[in-house]
């Protein structure tokens, strides 16, 4: 059986800070942009190269800023969430779409998160 990959992720200053996330953070490299990396107020593209840098997939309410930059690196990648999906819903719907999509599906790519 093949071992689960393990991703990194960075976490934008609109998302909740990591604790929210209990199953993503068992199973991957999560950090927050706030809570962990010290980086408050940075513009969008700020955010995007720190990612490209330390190869994390940026998750974000973002989508609309986000989706201009999507595809401009091999490092990062972008999960954008709806606004109206729960931390556990958010934290469920990541786990989900991490187990089923290789690196080259999830990085230069943007994937959008929301409710049926």
């Amino acid at each position: 059986m093949q071992k689960p990959r393990r991703y990194k992720l960075l976490l934008d200053e609109n998302i909740s800070p990591r604790s929210r996330f209990p199953i993503l953070n068992s199973r991957h490299d999560v950090k927050h942009l706030v809570h962990d990396m010290k980086k408050s107020g940075i513009s969008d593209l700020e955010v995007y190269i720190l990612a490209k840098k330390t190869n994390r997939l940026i998750v974000t309410f973002n989508k609309k800023h986000f989706e201009k930059l999507a595809g401009k690196s091999k490092k990062t990648g972008i999960i954008a969430v709806s606004t109206n999906v729960s931390d556990e819903q958010i934290d469920k719907k990541i786990t989900s779409l991490l187990s089923r999509k290789k690196k080259k599906e999830l990085y230069v790519k943007l994937h959008y998160i929301t409710l049926p």
